[in-house]
């Protein structure tokens, strides 16, 4: 809250902000109150998720924090004019943050801090908080913290969904001299970006829920495997990993119990294939990211052949407040086996693009009309990938069904990292199928044939159908190549590229010219 000495105003500083001119806007009100010899503390916190009204200028009041948005340079003259730090009237105020619809439906649990606090404070991060879940964790003997995650019901946060726990009891049973935590923040898949947000926007957060993986499984060393396409948050986690060293919440005495932890960075080769788990320790040990032939599995012969724990950002971002409240606090949200929240991100032709955090159970139309407002087109929706670029394309039949992992596998969907891609009555089915075949080809690390040679041959047979050449055996022709995809690659990037191409085919065949259309635009 504001004090008789200044004003405190908040300014974003992640990538989406920056990308709208958020640190020009910071510089505009620093000026301007310089101008005018009033007071101002200018924070920098990270975006909230709401990427249409970014740049979001937040001010302090008695009643809370304040939204302007979006605010452009040339807007801070007339904010100050109509006196925005108590609270003014002007055509961008938007009310209270907490109480704008789009956040104050939500359950943040992952994302409580998301746009509260500044990144790299640790003064902040443990005024919120922090650290609790790992403090909890010293205190307890191994197998009890693997047992909180196992009791929550915590599956990974990525394609596969695989239980959290089970990973780590493994690892911990496992007996070696040296293990790993890795951290799979290679986040490559179209129109997801919660990754980026958890490393720009609360980056201790992903260090705690690494280090109790850590105390966890015995593990010692960690690694931090982030996209090169993501140059703030390589800055950022890189600072908030030498701030928590010299704190004491890594090194070689992490929290005083005499046990070590040590995390570093690593950029990424710029791969799609490197985010598979196996390509990326290939990568990180400074090889070519060629996928492995498993078994063995990475938790029991992993990075340089030790046994290792491989999450992603959000698994491991989801750990403290398990530990911190309980097993029993974070698997009441959620249904079936799909328990606690998942940052759904909205993307593509949507009104209301950004970062929805919601308990497991809601639907697509819940997240794309009422929370993403419909297309930005104003045109009828068309369909919805679900689960990035190897995710099905769901249909209007299928939008009032929960979202969870089993209703979605029972229909050949998946869920996977929450990205949510929304295309307009416009959109050629068959030539984004086409572009499904073409990525694979492109990004395939070339191992198996299946991928590296079907892919290929993908994009060579819907060019067939779609010019209507012999057109009812290359129909035939593209889902038996495909069920080889799906039955012979050695990773998700060849089995699952004939997901968008087969409910493409089988939604909108009207795209490909081969029927009356199935599915009507809702």
């Amino acid at each position: 809250m504001n004090t008789p000495s200044g004003f405190k105003v908040w300014v974003p500083c992640d990538s989406a902000a920056l990308a709208m001119d958020a640190d020009e806007v910071a510089q505009a009100i620093a000026a301007e109150a310089a101008k005018r010899s009033i007071h101002v503390t200018l924070l920098r916190n990270s975006s909230r998720g709401m990427f249409w009204l970014e740049p979001l200028v937040e001010v302090d009041t008695p009643l809370g924090r304040v939204a302007y948005g979006p605010v452009e340079p040339n807007d801070v003259q007339s904010l100050f004019d109509a006196d925005f730090l108590h609270d003014g009237s002007h055509p961008l105020r938007l009310g209270l943050v907490d109480a704008l619809p789009f956040l104050a439906k939500q359950e943040r649990l992952t994302f409580a801090r998301m746009g509260v606090t500044e990144p790299l404070s640790l003064a902040d991060y443990e005024a919120h908080g922090g650290w609790s879940g790992l403090k909890r964790a010293l205190a307890l003997e191994p197998m009890a913290i693997v047992q909180d995650v196992l009791d929550a019901g915590l599956r990974g946060r990525g394609g596969a969904a695989f239980p959290a726990g089970i990973k780590w009891r493994t690892v911990l049973q496992a007996t070696a001299a040296q293990k790993y935590i890795v951290c799979n923040a290679d986040e490559g898949d179209s129109g997801t970006y919660s990754d980026r947000m958890t490393m720009e926007g609360d980056p201790f957060m992903l260090i705690e829920g690494m280090a109790i993986a850590a105390v966890a499984t015995g593990a010692t060393r960690g690694v931090v495997y982030i996209r090169s396409e993501y140059p703030h948050a390589v800055a950022t986690m890189r600072q908030a990993i030498e701030l928590a060293t010299n704190a004491g919440y890594l090194g070689d005495d992490v929290g005083a119990s005499g046990k070590a932890f040590h995390l570093e960075v690593r950029m990424a080769a710029g791969a799609y294939v490197c985010g598979e788990e196996t390509a990326m320790l290939e990568s990180i040990e400074g090889k070519r990211g060629i996928v492995r032939a498993k078994p063995p599995l990475p938790a029991l012969s992993g990075l340089f052949g030790k046994p290792t724990v491989i999450n992603n950002v959000i698994t491991f971002a989801s750990v403290p407040v398990i530990l911190a409240r309980g097993a029993d606090f974070y698997k009441n949200f959620g249904m079936g086996r799909s328990r606690g929240t998942l940052p759904f991100q909205l993307a593509g032709n949507i009104l209301h693009g950004g970062l929805v955090e919601k308990a497991f159970g809601l639907t697509l139309r819940e997240l794309v009309f009422d929370f993403g407002g419909g297309t930005r087109s104003g045109r009828p929706v068309k369909a919805i990938q679900v689960g990035g670029p190897l995710g099905t394309y769901v249909p209007a039949s299928r939008w009032d069904e929960p979202l969870d992992y089993e209703t979605y596998a029972a229909f050949g969907g998946v869920v996977g990292h929450g990205g949510i891609v929304v295309h307009d009555d416009t959109a050629d089915m068959a030539q984004l199928a086409r572009y499904a075949m073409a990525f694979c080809a492109l990004e395939s690390c070339g191992k198996c044939t299946p991928c590296r040679i079907g892919s290929t041959r993908g994009v060579e047979v819907i060019d067939r159908i779609v010019s209507g050449v012999n057109r009812p055996q290359q129909v035939h022709l593209l889902r038996d190549l495909c069920d080889t995809m799906v039955h012979g690659s050695l990773c998700a990037m060849g089995g699952m590229t004939p997901y968008p191409v087969l409910s493409a085919l089988d939604h909108y065949p009207e795209d490909f010219g081969i029927a009356a259309p199935t599915e009507k635009a809702a």
